[in-house]
């Protein structure tokens, strides 16, 4: 298997303003000087992390999913970030996996941030999404999702006898109060399900006047800090190396150790 060239997006958000971040993606995406494969934007890259879910949702087919759909097919590129996307009448804090060709991959966030009202908001996923690149297997989840380990276990899989995934990815709106946790947690991820991790933040104050220090993170299978960025707006691209990750998990073998369990739905 190959290796796989990313680039994570370390930004400001214009606060419930679809239109500017658009604009202001589409020329960070244009400035990247190197071939990439797979480009990272934060949560709730289109409006910033708003309860206005009535306000500011778009159906599938509206302009934040249209962009993605011509940028990632202009660029040769896959484009992965999420949300605020309406649909039967429930609204969903929606990462989309765009395709250059136009097909995509969904998961809808599962652990809604109750301190913030999510809950009241927007409606939890159940399933996850593991998406694949090159032989590559990534496993992308939502901001909150970082908390709850269990739902990011790896685990070998009985018919490949292979891990479940590569690659943990975090696309969020992390708050600098609470960046301590943000920053151990993406290292315990790594450590503990024997993977890369990727944790794409925002930088800057929201429009609740809570200000983000980004921490943006590349962390790699024994936990090691490739990258991290703190406060200013960033984009960084970087090869993760498949020879490395066989490496690591060839000497410690430990995820066939693991404890086996079923994972049910909440409630």
């Amino acid at each position: 298997m190959s290796d796989l060239k990313v680039t994570l997006i370390q930004s400001q958000l214009h606060w419930e303003d679809i239109a500017a971040n658009l604009r202001m993606f589409d020329e960070k995406i244009n400035s990247i000087g190197e071939k990439t494969e797979v480009v990272f934007l934060p949560e709730m890259f289109s409006t910033g992390f708003s309860m206005q879910s009535e306000l500011l949702a778009e159906t599938m087919d509206g302009s934040a999913v249209q962009w993605m759909k011509k940028k990632s097919a202009e660029k040769n590129i896959i484009i992965t970030g999420s949300l605020i996307i309406k649909e039967n009448g429930e609204y969903m804090n929606r990462l989309i996996w765009m395709l250059p060709n136009g097909t995509y991959g969904t998961y809808d966030k599962r652990h809604l941030f109750g301190y913030a009202g999510e809950h009241e908001h927007y409606q939890p996923g159940d399933k996850r999404l593991i998406a694949q690149v090159k032989g590559w297997k990534i496993n992308l989840t939502i901001c909150y999702d970082l908390r709850f380990p269990v739902w990011s276990r790896n685990s070998i899989q009985a018919d490949t006898q292979a891990p479940a995934y590569d690659l943990l990815v975090n696309v969020a709106n992390w708050p600098e109060r609470r960046s301590t946790a943000w920053k151990t947690l993406l290292q315990a991820r790594a450590i503990e399900n024997q993977c890369f991790a990727i944790g794409v933040n925002r930088v800057g104050n929201d429009g609740n006047n809570i200000y983000h220090s980004g921490d943006t993170s590349l962390i790699d299978p024994m936990g090691e800090i490739i990258y991290r960025k703190s406060h200013d707006e960033d984009i960084f691209t970087y090869t993760l190396q498949r020879e490395l990750l066989d490496d690591v998990r060839k000497k410690i073998p430990f995820l066939k150790d693991a404890d086996k369990f079923t994972i049910l739905p909440q409630g």
